[in-house]
């Protein structure tokens, strides 16, 4: 059985998805039938819109918190990795002496 490629779409394409299940006044089943999408991944990107426009500190995350919180999660990696190897070579050289 072989998988089907995952599809990319660009935030403009989710954008006019989104402003079309909004204006046109639609079931997002319908929508997505007509657009060729999953009802999933469409009713995922109202949800998202709806907590961009509507943004709760106690909340899920918007959008731009999401790309910071994964910014700052490859920064950390990169940092720990770089405070691990200073580790070693500050005990490599302690050695030494």
């Amino acid at each position: 059985m072989s998988k089907k490629k995952r599809r990319i779409f660009t935030p403009e394409q989710k954008a006019e998805a989104v402003k079309i299940v909004r204006t046109a006044g639609k079931p997002v089943g319908q929508v997505a039938r007509e657009m060729g999408l999953t009802e999933t991944a469409l009713r995922n990107w109202v949800r998202q819109d709806e907590i961009n426009r509507n943004p709760n500190p106690q909340g899920p995350l918007t959008t731009d918190e999401r790309a910071e919180l994964a910014r700052l999660r490859k920064e950390l990696k990169r940092v720990e990795m770089e405070r691990d190897f200073l580790k070693k070579a500050a005990a490599f050289f302690a050695r030494d002496t």
